[in-house]
């Protein structure tokens, strides 16, 4: 009887099955089975979340009062785009976009003298619009810091961010020292994770193409910038840390 037990019991072990299991055992192997199921439970919503939700750290999610209070921050954040673009080109051209022609034809020159094209000037309006809405719902679904149009003065060598005041910023531009402020970096909107108001959690830009078949896109800095090459969102996230999204009428919150 002893040999038939033990021939059993190596007969299964050739076939793969387990066939004698100690209760310890099988505690620990239903307990990792049930950990990598929790696992893949949590990432499968991870990998289809929005590039918004995915690029808000863990710790400000846990702030957020509702689970879906990171979806509707996206769905407002996207339709204050919508509502900044259809109340800039109603201004001008009531139910419809303005043409390719129309966008790039020059309706003014900027101090400077410089010529100041419509998709210029829309873009300027639209972003009040779109930057006054923004804050409202920010105030309503962000748990933590936010700035709007903060500007920063950022030394890539020596990877040091200071800020600049808006009087500053007001003063300097009134004295024509626009020099100045070459350099400087101003995002519509950083959100922060805490108190330190020189790191984001998240660096967001409205982008108002004109026309709106164009691609909405990052800005590419010049050769006498000194970040030449480097495009808006990629001086972002190098200066403040965290992600730097675009927030346009047709893609909605996209990444770089």
């Amino acid at each position: 009887m002893f040999c038939v037990l033990l021939t059993a019991c190596a007969g299964g072990s050739r076939h793969g099955t387990l066939r004698f299991v100690d209760t310890e055992t099988a505690g620990k192997a239903r307990h990792a089975a049930y950990v990598a199921e929790q696992a893949s439970a949590r990432a499968a919503p991870q990998a289809m979340a929005s590039p918004l939700v995915r690029a808000i750290p863990p710790a400000v999610l846990a702030l957020m009062q509702q689970e879906h209070d990171a979806d509707e921050l996206e769905q407002q954040l996207a339709a204050c785009a919508v509502q900044a673009e259809q109340l800039g080109n109603a201004r001008y051209f009531k139910d419809r976009p303005p043409t390719r022609q129309e966008c790039a034809e020059v309706v003014e020159q900027d101090r400077c003298g410089k010529p100041v094209t419509r998709a210029m000037k829309l873009g300027q309006q639209k972003h009040v619009l779109a930057l006054q809405c923004a804050e409202a719902v920010l105030k309503e679904l962000w748990p933590a810091p936010f700035s709007i149009e903060q500007r920063y003065r950022y030394y890539p060598n020596a990877r040091f961010l200071e800020t600049i005041s808006r009087a500053k910023e007001a003063q300097l531009i009134a004295d024509g020292c626009t020099d100045e402020l070459r350099g400087t970096i101003k995002p519509d909107i950083v959100l922060h994770e805490d108190r330190n108001l020189l790191r984001a959690a998240l660096s967001l830009d409205f982008k108002f193409p004109c026309p709106n078949t164009n691609r909405p896109q990052w800005a590419r800095y010049g050769s006498s910038s000194p970040y030449a090459d480097d495009l808006q969102g990629t001086v972002y996230e190098k200066a403040l840390g965290g992600k730097a999204l675009l927030i346009s009428p047709t893609k909605g919150i996209a990444p770089p």
